[in-house]
């Protein structure tokens, strides 16, 4: 019956409230526990509201979400995390923007939608602290990388004198990221023994040939330990692996895929396709089939690996075995 539109800051709320179709008022709160519950307050006083009949809506913007999720969460609210750019394109043409406005329309988006919105529902705190655990991973790798790449490129084209104090200078800093890389990796892989439910997931993920450790722990994360994306075609068109078609009249074009993609998921199945063809002999022919005999493009045929990678880590998980290079299927 009603239905709460919410634009998400770092230190503010604006929340439009609509009953069915109707705009009945706005508000702009502090993001902060203590901003929160007086509204709830507020909005138990319009007629027949309960938050049983009541959806909050908002965009997804990471860790600024977590406040309104938590307080609404524990009065067993209905909350929808949507994407920025599925309600942006919802919306046809649009022009001009505020926090009020982006409020009311978050809050039109869910009233037309209503009957296909999916509530949300938190993670485990311990696929939280995996999340957490591998952003880490990757921000202390990246600054690696910024102080290591220009030392590299200085000791080949400047002069070893004019070099070397640059290298004593940012020795102790990269010793200190190793140490704190080795002992994320350590955390990482302690988490994941803890739980028998991980253990037993990550075991049957990286038991696939071309899988190693990082994207193991990538997929449990972005499945949600295959809780939100139990598909496998579902989690190629999210991994920008899935091929679409685009075709219109006598115009046919090649099937490409999207950009709209996990990023880092995709980098990381790549390599791991990389590795496969290089390793693994049934895909290293598969490859090369694709290649010499069909006349694929390289990229082309990667993709097509790295979408062969993703339908045996589903199958391994929906059936509940290990990888099997020789598998044979069994005859009821």
């Amino acid at each position: 019956m009603y239905f709460i539109g919410t634009d998400v800051s770092k230190n503010e709320l604006d929340l439009a409230v609509m009953h069915g179709k109707t705009l009945l008022f706005h508000r702009q709160i502090a993001n902060t526990p203590a901003g929160i519950q007086p509204f709830l307050k507020e909005l138990a006083k319009l007629p027949g509201l309960t938050l049983k009949t009541t959806v909050f809506c908002m965009e997804h913007t990471g860790i600024y979400n977590n406040h309104l999720l938590k307080v609404v969460h524990e009065k067993r609210g209905n909350i929808c995390l949507e994407a920025a750019s599925q309600i942006k394109n919802s919306l046809g043409n649009i022009r001009g923007k505020n926090d009020k406005i982006d409020a009311i329309r978050i809050a039109e988006y869910a009233y037309t939608y209503r009957d296909k919105l999916r509530l949300w529902q938190p993670k485990r705190l311990i696929i939280q602290q995996l999340t957490q655990l591998t952003a880490t991973r990757s921000r202390l790798i990246e600054v690696q990388k910024t102080l290591k790449t220009p030392l590299k490129e200085t000791s080949t084209f400047i002069s070893r004198k004019v070099a070397k104090p640059n290298n004593g200078i940012c020795n102790d800093s990269l010793n200190a990221i190793g140490k704190d890389l080795d002992k994320v990796d350590k955390a990482i892989d302690q988490i994941i023994q803890s739980d028998a439910e991980l253990r037993r997931l990550f075991t049957l993920i990286s038991s696939v040939s071309g899988i190693g450790k990082v994207t193991a722990t990538l997929i449990l994360i972005t499945t949600n330990e295959f809780k939100d994306i139990s598909d496998p075609k579902k989690f190629a068109c999210h991994a920008g692996v899935a091929p679409f078609i685009r075709e219109s009249g006598i115009f046919k074009g090649r099937g490409r895929v999207s950009h709209m993609a996990n990023k880092k998921l995709k980098t990381l199945l790549h390599l791991s396709a990389l590795v496969s063809i290089r390793y693994n002999d049934d895909l290293k022919q598969y490859y090369q089939r694709k290649t010499k005999e069909e006349n694929k493009n390289k990229m082309s045929a990667i993709n097509a690996v790295r979408n062969k990678l993703i339908l045996r880590i589903f199958a391994c998980v929906r059936q509940n075995r290990l990888y099997e290079k020789n598998y044979v299927r069994s005859v009821a």
